[in-house]
């Protein structure tokens, strides 16, 4: 019996082994981290350089204090300016993680190391922690000493971490309201980047500006910005789906709603799948397009898994403007005011009152042949100081833009709406036949363009034999063509 009870008590203490050996697993992905690094660096690889910053993203949940300082001591020399910097960044651990994380370090540490890309991996490493520890003013001070660091550095492994970094330095300011301090930066970085021909780092740059003019409504600078900036293939699908939603939002306010739709539509199916915030935005801002261009968008739109809560103030919106009521429309508009103004869709919705009536006009022209106007202004609820002549104009100019086929008769005060013909005898199926068929065609080349294959995969394949062979070949032709020349002359 002594026995089984001591059995049952050694296993105690188990838990606690397993918790203290989940730092030293985080630590030696940080470590297999820098040793990818290292290696792209000497090979000028940069695939493995962007690797190691998703592995990085990956591990972002698991970081505290003590695994950052940790590999701070491995990967830079202790005492160094750098590593000085950083540490004085990161808040000071318990001495019991100081005694597990110094015992895992010294028995695994390796040479210390001196590459820059390792360097700028350090600060984008503390960075993103202080960030996720919510220590912004902290996160600002390193942000800007790693900006004048990789200002100094022109390698091409460099860039794919720097892109990172401008992301996070432009985010720490953001978080702390000082986005507009940064902007003569930003230009500066982009200019810098233009010139170095790194085109990752300006679509990111890119990007930051067009949030930072957008951020302060300076939509008339974002566009001049983005017409005059140079065009180059994307490289990022991340940074191409936050430059079409910037795109759309300056189409919008521009009131270019096609290219604007178009350019969102096109955000949120690019999107990845866990970017469920990004998304939303981009549908609510697709929504309030698609209902200024006159269409009404699907209800599986809304219904969307994980969107139903956040889409729906723009449901019930999409609801009023369907029916053409323009009293649950204003109803919609007061009910989810502080919604809208949030997502600065504000002023666009104010946009929808004057498609909501003519959605009613459309209704009414539809279900009445002959109607007067005074009816008009009644189902409309118009609330003017002269309902019947502001009924009379709306109606005329719904006839003159061709959104209803009818005729006002002034002397009888009537609105004649005029029979509804087959719309097969137009060209309106065989123009939305032509849509379809060109986003399949451009869906199809973008796949295209997207395949990647290893270089010089057909010439590994090929044995040495065979390369003599097609050797031989080839100097045989050059030969007989040699000679057909010498005919000739």
């Amino acid at each position: 019996m002594t026995q089984d009870v001591e059995m049952k008590e050694v296993p105690a203490p188990a838990p606690s082994n397993s918790v203290t050996a989940a730092t030293p697993s985080t630590l030696q992905h940080l470590k297999e981290i820098a040793s990818l690094i290292e290696s792209g660096a000497y090979a000028r690889e940069v695939r493995r350089i962007l690797r190691a910053v998703r592995l990085t993203i990956a591990l972002r949940t698991k970081l505290n204090a003590s695994v950052v300082n940790a590999f701070l001591n491995f990967s830079l020399v202790p005492g160094s300016e750098v590593h000085s910097r950083l540490a004085s960044y990161l808040p000071k651990e318990d001495e019991q993680d100081m005694e597990v994380d110094t015992a895992t370090s010294a028995t695994t540490a390796l040479a210390k190391h001196s590459l820059p890309e390792l360097e700028i991996y350090c600060y984008l490493l503390v960075l993103i922690f202080l960030i996720d520890q919510k220590k912004y003013s902290e996160a600002k001070a390193c942000s800007s000493a790693s900006i004048a660091r990789v200002k100094n550095l022109n390698r091409r492994t460099v860039e794919a971490l720097a892109s990172r970094l401008y992301f996070y330095y432009s985010l720490s300011y953001e978080l702390t309201g000082d986005l507009a301090e940064i902007r003569g930066n930003l230009l500066a970085l982009h200019r810098i980047a233009t010139l170095r021909h790194d085109e990752l780092g300006q679509e990111t740059l890119l990007n930051l500006l067009l949030r930072n003019y957008l951020h302060y409504n300076l939509y008339d600078q974002a566009e001049k910005l983005r017409s005059k900036a140079p065009r180059f293939e994307a490289h990022s699908n991340q940074q191409f789906c936050r430059y079409l939603f910037y795109l759309g939002k300056i189409r919008t306010i521009q009131l270019e709603y096609t290219d604007a739709k178009e350019s969102l539509l096109q955000a949120a199916r690019k999107a990845p799948v866990a970017a469920l915030g990004f998304r939303v935005q981009c549908n609510k801002w697709a929504v309030i397009v698609r209902l200024l261009l006159g269409e009404i968008p699907e209800r599986t739109v809304f219904m969307q898994k994980g969107m139903e809560k956040a889409l729906r103030p723009y449901f019930e919106l999409t609801n009023a403007v369907r029916i053409g009521d323009l009293e649950l429309f204003r109803t919609v508009a007061d009910k989810f005011s502080s919604t809208f103004t949030a997502d600065r869709t504000h002023n666009l919705i104010v946009r929808l009152r004057h498609n909501v009536i003519r959605t009613g006009l459309r209704n009414i022209s539809i279900s009445y042949s002959r109607i007067s106007l005074v009816d008009v202004a009644k189902k409309l609820r118009l609330d003017s100081a002269n309902p019947v002549a502001d009924a009379e104009s709306i109606v005329s100019k719904a006839i003159r833009d061709g959104a209803i086929d009818a005729t006002i008769d002034h002397a009888n005060g009537w609105m004649v709406s005029k029979e509804t013909g087959d719309i097969y005898s137009t060209n309106e199926p065989q123009i939305a036949f032509n849509s379809r068929i060109a986003f399949c065609l451009n869906m199809h080349n973008e796949a295209v363009r997207a395949l990647r294959f290893p270089a010089n995969s057909h010439k590994d394949k090929e044995s040495a034999e065979k390369r003599r062979e097609r050797q031989q070949q080839e100097q045989e032709l050059a030969k007989h063509i040699a000679e057909e020349d010498d005919d000739e002359f």
